[in-house]
């Protein structure tokens, strides 16, 4: 299914505890409808040594969690406000996503 939001995206979250912050997206969970943002929704996870190779050591690390994908807009590239995401099909044939607040072009979709 389609998403108004795609990974590396930059989006404002406009509902729940995190409300008005602003990030780049790293992670869709299409089965469970969330996303992971770049600085927002920081966790804390205690590791026993050995656990994870990343971090042999074990220890306290941070991690960002995951937001309701219904609780986050994409920005708008000209004025940095929430906006919801269109589609539109150029005279070459191109499909890109456009911001409707103010009809720029966000991204191809096909890129």
């Amino acid at each position: 299914m389609a998403r108004h939001v795609r990974k590396g995206d930059q989006v404002m979250v406009i509902a729940g505890k995190y409300k008005g912050q602003k990030g780049k997206v790293l992670e869709i969970l299409t089965s469970k409808d969330r996303v992971r943002i770049e600085g927002i929704a920081t966790v804390k996870r205690h590791l026993k040594p050995g656990r994870d190779p990343k971090v042999p050591q074990g220890g306290i690390i941070e991690k960002f969690g995951t937001i309701h994908i219904s609780n986050v807009s994409a920005i708008d590239p000209s004025g940095g406000k929430p906006t919801r995401v269109g589609r539109k099909t150029l005279e070459d044939g191109r499909k890109v996503r456009i911001a409707r607040r103010s009809k720029e072009t966000i991204t191809d979709v096909n890129a």
